[in-house]
């Protein structure tokens, strides 16, 4: 829970204040009793009054905390539904894709998981489609029109080393971009990236961690995915007919620094059923956003609650108002 007026929230030193002045109270009526000569009475009256004479007062407090707290104008984080965003999907394409730890190989695991994506996405968000090797490309731009970006996913083949930085500075702009939203208008829609990647950055200009602080000061989340395993590889035919291999593990520390800088989420997929659960699960997540909800109301309702509850007790057991 946050506040929209955090320094009110000071006021809440008045119930320590008001309690002890309310113990001072109490301590200067015993005194006073004291005085009275009918002692056996005045312990029949106050055994009748116990703890529950002090109940009228605990509410009124309670109730002056409520109130202190509703002034404060406190909010809660809850999941509203979206009605438009642009997510572009940012797809590692270099060789190492081709690797079979993740079977039937990473690539063709990958194009299966985005199709579930396109599926689970709602009808009017956009889906756009960005690839880096040696070199990036946008294969799609932000479109709601999904069996354009499955045609191009269908399509995508491996080439060269890996442009992660290059590919997620691209796919950053693709998502900034303005659409047409009726009436000659043009805006930005809430937009995060899918960044998918089974390697480390080997090539390009930009850094990863670079462009994901600019992602993060756009407010663009970017939901990062590490394909494949540690003990991924490929095989090289040699020209004298011997293999070797070439390990291709995922860079995991890096996905995890741009999810975490970027507030988005890192993912690990080993399989190819995994990979298909992650990005069928982010359709549904990023077709919710969180938003913050004043709860004023609540919190006024149930100080004036409170203090009804405290005059009612105080009328009940002593004929007047605590």
């Amino acid at each position: 829970m946050s506040f929209r007026e955090p320094l009110l929230l000071l006021g809440l030193a008045l119930i320590p204040l008001a309690l002890f002045a309310y113990v001072a109270a109490q301590r200067r009526r015993r005194r006073f009793a004291v005085r009275y000569t009918n002692v056996d009475v005045l312990a029949s009256v106050a055994a009748r009054a116990g703890w529950a004479r002090h109940i009228p007062a605990a509410l009124a407090l309670a109730a002056l905390a409520a109130l202190v707290v509703a002034l404060a104008r406190p909010e809660r984080t809850v999941a509203a539904e979206q009605n438009a965003a642009t997510v572009v999907m940012v797809t590692d394409t270099s060789g190492s894709m081709l690797a079979r730890d993740v079977r039937p190989d990473r690539l063709t695991a990958a194009k299966a998981a985005a199709r579930a994506l396109a599926d689970e996405l709602p009808r009017d968000f956009r889906l756009g489609l960005v690839t880096f090797g040696s070199s990036v490309s946008q294969l799609v731009e932000p479109t709601t029109d999904k069996a354009r970006a499955i045609a191009a996913i269908d399509g995508l083949q491996v080439h060269g080393a890996t442009a992660m930085g290059d590919g997620l500075a691209l796919g950053l702009e693709a998502a900034r971009s303005r659409v047409d939203v009726g009436r000659g208008l043009r805006r930005r829609l809430p937009a995060a990236l899918l960044l998918l990647s089974d390697g480390a950055n080997t090539t390009g200009d930009a850094d990863p961690i670079t462009v994901a602080e600019r992602a993060r000061r756009l407010r663009v989340p970017v939901y990062t995915v590490a394909l494949g395993t540690q003990g991924g590889y490929l095989e090289h035919m040699q020209p004298d007919g011997s293999t070797t291999r070439e390990p291709v593990p995922p860079d995991r520390q890096t996905l995890q620094e741009i999810a975490r800088e970027t507030r988005g989420r890192f993912y690990e997929a080993a399989a190819v059923q995994r990979l298909k659960e992650i990005y069928s699960g982010l359709g549904t997540r990023l077709a919710t956003r969180m938003e913050k909800q004043e709860v004023t109301a609540a919190f006024a309702g149930g100080a004036l609650a409170l203090l009804l509850a405290g005059m009612a007790a105080g009328l009940i057991r002593g004929g007047r108002l605590p």
